[in-house]
This record gives C-alpha cells, sequence and structure tokens, in this order.
C-alpha cells in the first residue's frame, strides 16, 4: 500500500482569511487600474499628475527639496498655504527621486495606494475585536473600505486622506485595545501627535479619541490625560513654533481663508445642507446602521468608533463642508472617519440578522452560534450598500466607480497641464503669472504664481470673504476657499505679465484689463497678456494663434 502523507503541521486557512486576502489582491489591482486611469499622454509623454490642491503641496515640495525652503514662490514672501505640513515633507522626500516632472508624481500615487493597503489591516483588526464572534464582519468592513471612491479618489489623487485614514484607524485600533485589555499601549499618544503634525484639523479626533478614554478608562483617565495632552499639545505645539518663525504667522494662510470674513451661522447652515446632500446620496438606510449598533449593543467599543465618527462629521459641519461636494460621498474630512462607518455598518448589519435569524427559529435569546443562511444574507448586504455607497450622484457614478470613465477631475488635470506648457512656451522664466487654480499650472509651468484666490496670498486671505447677490441662496453660497478675490490687488498692483482664469464673476475683472492688456486666444483658452511686457515671447504667442485659428477653420469645415 502506498504510504500516506504525514499531516500537516501548518493551519489551514478559513474561508473569512482566504476572502480577506481576496479582497486585498483584487484591490490593488483596482489602485493600479484607478493611476493609471487618472494619467495622461501628452506630446508622447505619459504624465501623472495630482489633484490640483495636492499640487499646491507638491509645488511647497519641489521647493523644499530643492533648497528653496517651504515657499509656493522660491524667493517671494513666504505664505504657508498648505495644512499637512507632515505629508508636504514626504513629498519632498519623495521628490528627491531622479523622476522627470512628469513622473514626479507617481511615487506620491504609489504612496497612497500603499497607505489604503495598510488600513484594509488595521480595519479588519478593528472588525475583529468589535464583532470577534463573527469573522465575515471584517471581510465585509475591509470591502466595503477597499472600493470606496471617495476615500479612493482622494488618496490616489495626491491627498493626505490616506495616511489620514490610516492613522485615525491605527489610533482607534489602540484605543479599543486599551479599553478590552489591561494594559496601556505606549504606541497610542505618539500616533496621534505624528496625526495632527500630518494634518492640522486631525486634533479632532485625536482630542475625541482621548477624550472618550479618559471619560470611560477610569483607572487610567489622569494618564490619559497627562499623555493625551502632551501628544496633541506637542503636534500642535512643533509646527505653530515653525510656522511663527518661518511664515511668521499662528495659524496657516487657509484659515484666514476659509475660516474668516464670512458669517459663522451661513458658514454651519451650508456644512449642515451638505451634510445633508451626503446622507441622501447614500441611503438614509444605509446611513443609519452605524448608528443603530450604539442602541443595539451599548459597549464602550461601539462607542469610540461611534464618536469618532461623529466629531468628524459635526467638524464638517463646523468648517461648512468642503470645497468639492458635488462630488458626492464623503469629503476629506469625513471619508478619514469612513472605514469605522463600515466596521459599525457592517457589526450592525451582523447582529440584524442574527437576531431575525434567531427569532424565526423560535429562539428567545439570540444565539452566537453560526448560520450559513446569515452569512450570505450578510454578504448580499454588503453588496448593496458597496452599490449605494458609491452612487455618489446616482447610478452614472458607478461608471467611474467601475474605472469605465476616467476619474473625477483627470480631464481638468490634463487640460492645466497643458495649459501650463503653454506658459512656459509663451514665457520666459522671470515672467509673472496670475491664475486661480494654484496647483497643476504653478507646478508644471514653473514660474512665478499671483494666486488670486488667496491660498497662497496673505493680503487675499485676510479679505471679507463676498456674498451671494441672491439672499435665497446664502445659505448654501459659502464655497471654502474661492470666497475672496481682489482684482486691483492681483492685477492693478502685481501687474502679472499674463493673466488667465479671470472669468468669475463675469466682468469684474475688465476694468483691470481693459487698458494695459490684451486678450489672445490660445488652444480655446482665453489669455490675457501684458501689452509691451518684455518678459513674453511675441514670436511664441503669434505661432500659438495661428495655429489655433487653423484649428477652429479645420473644425469648422468638418462640421459644414
Amino acid at each position: 500500500m502506498p504510504e500516506s502523507n504525514p499531516p500537516s503541521n501548518q493551519p489551514r486557512l478559513s474561508a473569512p482569511q482566504i476572502a480577506f486576502a481576496v479582497v486585498v489582491v483584487l484591490y490593488v489591482a483596482y489602485a493600479a487600474a484607478f493611476i493609471a486611469r487618472t494619467s495622461f499622454s501628452i506630446d508622447g509623454v505619459r504624465h501623472f499628475c495630482l489633484f490640483d490642491d495636492a499640487m499646491i503641496s507638491m509645488r511647497y515640495a519641489r521647493n523644499l527639496a530643492e533648497g528653496q525652503g517651504p515657499v509656493w514662490n522660491p524667493g517671494g514672501d513666504r505664505v504657508e498655504g498648505y495644512t499637512n505640513p507632515l505629508w508636504t515633507v514626504t513629498m519632498a522626500t519623495l521628490a528627491w527621486l531622479p523622476l522627470s516632472m512628469a513622473k514626479a508624481c507617481l511615487p506620491v500615487q504609489i504612496l497612497g495606494a500603499l497607505l489604503l493597503v495598510a488600513n484594509l489591516f488595521v480595519v479588519r483588526a478593528i472588525a475583529r475585536r468589535m464583532s470577534p464572534c463573527a469573522p465575515w464582519v471584517a471581510v465585509g468592513a475591509a470591502a466595503l473600505t477597499a472600493f470606496y471612491l471617495p476615500l479612493n479618489n482622494w488618496a490616489l489623487q495626491g491627498m493626505e486622506v490616506g495616511a489620514a485614514a490610516l492613522l485615525v484607524s491605527s489610533v482607534t485600533l489602540l484605543a479599543l485595545r486599551r479599553l478590552e485589555d489591561d494594559r496601556f499601549s505606549r504606541l497610542l499618544y505618539p500616533l496621534a501627535s505624528v496625526a495632527v503634525l500630518l494634518r492640522l484639523d486631525l486634533v479632532v479626533p485625536m482630542g475625541m479619541i482621548c477624550a472618550y478614554l479618559m471619560l470611560f478608562d477610569r483607572r487610567y483617565r489622569l494618564r490619559h490625560a497627562i499623555a493625551g495632552g502632551i501628544a496633541i499639545a506637542l503636534g500642535l505645539g512643533l509646527q505653530t513654533a515653525f510656522r511663527y518663525a518661518y511664515y511668521g504667522d499662528l495659524l496657516p494662510n487657509t484659515y484666514y481663508l476659509k475660516m474668516t470674513g464670512y458669517p459663522a451661522l451661513l458658514r454651519i447652515s451650508r456644512g449642515l445642507l451638505v451634510l445633508g446632500d451626503f446622507i441622501r446620496a447614500m441611503n438614509p438606510l444605509a446611513f443609519a446602521l452605524p448608528w443603530l449598533l450604539l442602541p443595539l449593543r451599548r459597549d464602550r467599543k461601539v462607542g469610540l468608533l461611534t464618536a469618532v465618527v461623529a466629531g468628524q462629521m459635526a467638524y464638517s459641519v463646523y468648517v461648512g463642508g468642503d470645497a468639492w461636494e458635488w462630488w458626492g460621498g464623503a469629503n476629506r474630512y469625513i471619508s478619514v472617519a469612513m472605514p469605522l462607518f463600515f466596521v459599525l455598518a457592517c457589526c450592525t448589519v451582523d447582529l440584524l440578522f442574527e437576531r431575525l435569524l434567531a427569532w424565526h427559529r423560535g429562539v428567545v435569546e439570540p444565539t452566537t452560534r453560526p448560520f450559513a443562511r446569515r452569512q450570505w444574507l450578510f454578504a448580499v448586504a454588503v453588496v448593496l450598500l458597496l452599490l449605494s455607497t458609491n452612487s455618489l450622484r446616482g447610478p452614472a457614478s458607478l461608471r467611474i466607480w467601475a474605472l469605465i470613465e476616467r476619474p473625477l477631475h483627470v480631464t481638468d488635470n490634463e487640460q492645466m497641464v497643458r495649459r501650463a506648457y503653454i506658459l512656459r512656451d509663451i514665457t520666459k522664466p522671470n515672467a509673472r503669472i496670475a491664475l486661480v487654480w494654484a496647483g497643476i499650472m504653478p507646478y508644471f509651468a514653473d514660474r512665478e504664481i499671483v494666486d488670486i484666490s488667496g491660498k497662497n496670498d496673505r493680503h487675499i486671505a485676510r479679505l471679507p470673504a463676498h456674498r451671494a447677490v441672491d439672499d435665497s441662496k446664502r445659505f448654501r453660497h459659502f464655497h471654502p476657499g474661492h470666497l475672496k478675490w481682489d482684482y486691483h490687488w492681483s492685477i492693478a498692483q502685481m501687474q502679472p505679465d499674463v493673466a488667465l482664469q479671470v472669468e468669475y464673476p463675469p466682468g469684474e475683472a475688465d476694468t483691470y484689463l481693459a487698458h494695459d492688456y490684451r486678450r489672445v486666444m490660445l488652444d480655446g483658452t482665453s489669455y490675457f497678456v501684458r501689452n509691451d511686457s518684455p518678459v513674453l515671447r511675441w514670436d511664441r504667442i503669434a505661432k500659438l494663434q495661428r495655429q489655433t485659428a487653423d484649428h477652429l477653420l479645420a473644425k469648422t469645415d468638418d462640421e459644414d
């Protein structure tokens, strides 16, 4: 008889473990495809580009890496136009890689993907602690996190949201361990300090976690107060000291831009309205799931996750939401807590099915014994949640989610890079350019820039914000970072050699452009060039005008 194989000492993977591994592998493939879909070709060269706000940080990072310091305009005024110091430093580190300008953004996108992959493992660990007898909850929470479009869009297009989500999840996991185990984590508060250094407003979830532990962990209450206070103060203190020493301000320039010069009540009302839009787009039933778990279970672990999620949503309301709420889904502030939202939602779904099946079987007390039927029902519910939470602007958004269409703003990104190359072509290196999109064009044009919307301009950031002309729209009019401008300052005082993106509000800039500037159409875009400027390449402008005219003529002939 043939000898039988000896039994293996290696433990076999369970079905949930295999399913989680499949989720991770599928997500890596999805993230790679997503990044590929954000790229585009210009003159035969493949370009990778981040979202415009991320490119503001990239400009600071490149100048820092090249020895110019963390400034927007090398040699210009020192203005802190970013709110993510640790992420900007990370970008500066990646800027040392020997890559062309067209490829310099790719490492940032890859890093964003790696951070999101790491976050999946933390989310699984959190879900296991929340529902130790239901391993499929961890798989569902990881799947919902992995394929949530807003989180992917922010992180894979270069924002610090992926790093922020990982830190919020990690600190929450350490706090859960403290609530369950009788030991004090030495890593919890150092990570909280890192989070505050990553982005200033992460003081909200870190402070929420610290306050929650002080309230419910009575044995170590004083220790939480001291360690948490020191960690948060250290994160705030280090960047505030550097900001005051280098920039001469106690707060970032974007704070003055977004949080001053506008009535707080109208700002908060807009925050409430866009939160309502987020809830309606997701589906109110899906949104309600996480909040049902606390009255159903009433334990400290559920309360911790609920507090962090609620804190981020309250903060989003307080600051008036984000500038890109028309996208739908979670904005940058809420996105960092969405993994915890999905953990709570999956725990609620599993608990509801458990009790429903227990009732169906005639059991008085719900049993924790796993049911095959319960697992299948849970899987169906996760799929429905996946579709519901990603239908940001209706079913059409699912085409973006499935990467059938390009990710959000990628078409705009390509257009801005093309405009940047035109600006480089028609100007000499010492030219000055005024514009609104303060990230992509300044980075690729590599010229001195006048920021019309004030993200990197101390004067404009401190102006009163423009109010709605139509009083009926006042509660929605607030548009963070986009309500302050002063064409007298940006054009008449700064005297740029080229100005573009000056169409809003219609006609307001005309007074300052009428005498010293002429309008030229280049590649379908209006550029206002200063008459007789010595730093403009007039021969290149004339050539591009002829090419634009020939293109329009050829297009008209084709239509005829």
